[in-house]
């Protein structure tokens, strides 16, 4: 009986420490690093998520601290555009996780990487745009203004040059 009951919790402990495989996973804040630039995530409000099938069809989370870091690590991935690849992000009014493809962007908010876009999951405001447009208007940012993670070394080195 003794062994029976130890065996039931362990099946009980360990199925609920199971992944889902669907969804955002919990954040371990102040402590979890972006899988992009390996800056701690703090803002609760503006991190990001992105869930997505391995090789081996395992599903696998990566954690960011500013949807920008998510969307441009993300931009290189074969399975970017599956299906079954989730981008989830922190609606910035009241830090619940939303499905950042169906949610509404607006520029001017303050971010831990500085790509400026906030997202909301409530219909649109006049100057809010769609996942599409902040995917634009955040590559437009990278372009413009990359100075993170490997790219660094080389804009110092192009700073030094030009003064």
């Amino acid at each position: 009986m003794k062994i029976l009951a130890i065996t039931l919790l362990m099946m009980g402990y360990l199925t609920g420490c199971s992944d889902p495989g669907t969804g955002p996973v919990d954040v371990h804040w102040d402590r979890d690093s972006c899988e992009r630039c390996n800056m701690i995530l703090s803002d609760r409000h503006h991190a990001a998520q992105v869930r997505y099938m391995d090789e081996q069809n395992r599903s696998r989370v990566r954690i960011f601290d500013d949807i920008g870091c998510a969307l441009v690590w993300l931009e290189d991935k074969q399975w970017r555009d599956a299906a079954t690849t989730e981008i989830w992000t922190k609606d910035y009014r009241d830090g619940k996780w939303i499905d950042a493809k169906a949610a509404y962007y607006i520029k001017g908010q303050v971010t831990p990487m500085e790509y400026g876009v906030g997202a909301q999951s409530t219909p649109p405001i006049a100057e809010s745009f769609n996942f599409d447009e902040a995917k634009s208007y955040i590559f437009k940012v990278e372009e413009t203004y990359n100075v993170h993670g490997a790219n660094i070394k080389e804009h110092s080195k192009e700073v030094r040059e030009i003064k």
